[in-house]
């Protein structure tokens, strides 16, 4: 409506023009035209307002028959220079502000780097990759959160979803993947590296209570997925109110259901016992393990359909890793026509057939990084 402004103005002195209202001076309000178009429209804005302001001053001098006035020379020649100031202030801050989201994406894509770290190519028995899409027009960063980690005790994995969005979002999925990266070195069992994650969180939730002068935790909770994968035949997951993974074997695609709900990560209080041991799936040799989070099975189409992530799946069974994220990030912009409403992490492992044949510490990365696209979204 702000941009609207200036081109009402414009009709206004019309309609003034040519009414017997004509002897009212309008040359100040078209003279402001360009000024209001420089606020809130950039250079091209400002011009086309100018551009609109002369016209209808040619038109009413043409109408009223003022040509060879004073009046409407000296209207010309403060159009003229009104549009001139505003052309170049609206242009130095348009520059100003490129200039300043060009740093703040710098320093988002220096975040992402230390916060969602590549994955390796290889961990272990399993190959995998990764790939985040940011909701947010220009951000890099978001809730969703993922790593893999090779550990003594096999890989362990994590894929989360932080409730909220921006800053705060960000910082509880920081504190998430950084209790899980230091406990899953030095815990055997798999519940209580889902226990420091979870205990991190609260104790984080409690300092920034303290810090805005609260006592009760922020409402924030993250839900998560953690999974282990020994040298074994078979995958042990936690499941923390996340959405299921999919496994793909043979052809066929199905998911992983827990065999106990679990509250997600902050909400322990709901907890009916002690927290549930991790659960037991085949795992064999060729198999794909799918983690994701909710802004890939949530998202929808102009009819409201969500996106059906198992069929996609099956359909892209037989593509390596990075062709299947490419084409699942394909299929998910054509699904949702380039607008996506979620963040969106995607973590997919094979099942290695030559598991003698291990790449120490996985020096490869394995993540896929798509090409600039439609909403600057962001991935690795």
């Amino acid at each position: 409506m702000a941009e609207c402004v200036p081109f009402a103005i414009a009709l206004l002195v019309l309609l003034v023009e040519f009414t017997p209202l004509h002897i009212l001076y309008t040359g100040p309000l078209l003279v402001a035209t360009p000024a209001l178009a420089a606020v809130t429209m950039g250079p091209r804005g400002t011009l086309a307002a100018a551009g609109v302001a002369v016209g209808v001053s040619i038109t009413t001098a043409s109408y009223n028959g003022a040509w060879g006035t004073q009046q409407v020379y000296t209207n010309f020649l403060a159009l003229f220079l009104v549009t001139a100031a505003s052309f170049m202030t609206s242009r130095s801050a348009r520059t100003r502000q490129e200039v300043e989201l060009d740093q703040v994406r710098r320093i988002a894509t220096a975040a992402q780097d230390v916060l969602l770290r590549p994955v390796p190519a290889r961990l272990g028995p399993v190959q995998a990759a990764s790939m985040y899409l940011a909701a947010e027009t220009g951000a890099q960063i978001g809730g969703d959160l993922y790593e893999a980690v090779q550990t003594r005790y096999g890989v362990r994995m994590i894929v989360g979803d932080v409730r909220g969005k921006g800053l705060p979002a960000v910082r509880a999925a920081a504190v998430v993947l950084g209790a899980f990266r230091e406990s899953v070195h030095y815990e055997e069992d798999l519940a209580e590296v889902v226990d420091h994650c979870g205990a991190a969180l609260r104790r984080d939730a409690v300092v920034s209570g303290a810090a805005e002068g609260e006592d009760t935790l922020l409402e924030g909770f993250v839900t998560a997925l953690v999974a282990q994968i020994p040298d074994g035949p078979h995958v042990e997951v936690i499941n923390r109110g996340h959405p299921p993974p999919l496994l793909s074997s043979h052809g066929t695609v199905r998911p992983l259901m827990p065999a106990t709900p679990l509250p997600p990560l902050g909400l322990e209080e709901f907890l009916s016992g002690p927290p549930g041991q991790a659960d037991r799936y085949p795992f064999a040799p060729g198999d794909r393990l799918l983690l994701y989070t909710d802004g890939v099975i949530e998202a929808r189409d102009q009819h409201n359909t969500f996106f059906d992530l198992a069929e996609a799946m099956g359909t892209m069974c037989d593509h390596t890793r990075e062709a299947f994220l490419e084409d699942l990030h394909q299929a998910l912009l054509r699904h949702t026509r380039n607008r996506l409403a979620d963040d969106t992490a995607i973590l997919v492992v094979d099942r290695c057939e030559d598991e003698g044949n291990r790449s120490p510490g996985g020096q490869a990365q394995g993540s896929w990084t798509r090409p600039d696209g439609p909403g600057r979204d962001s991935m690795e």
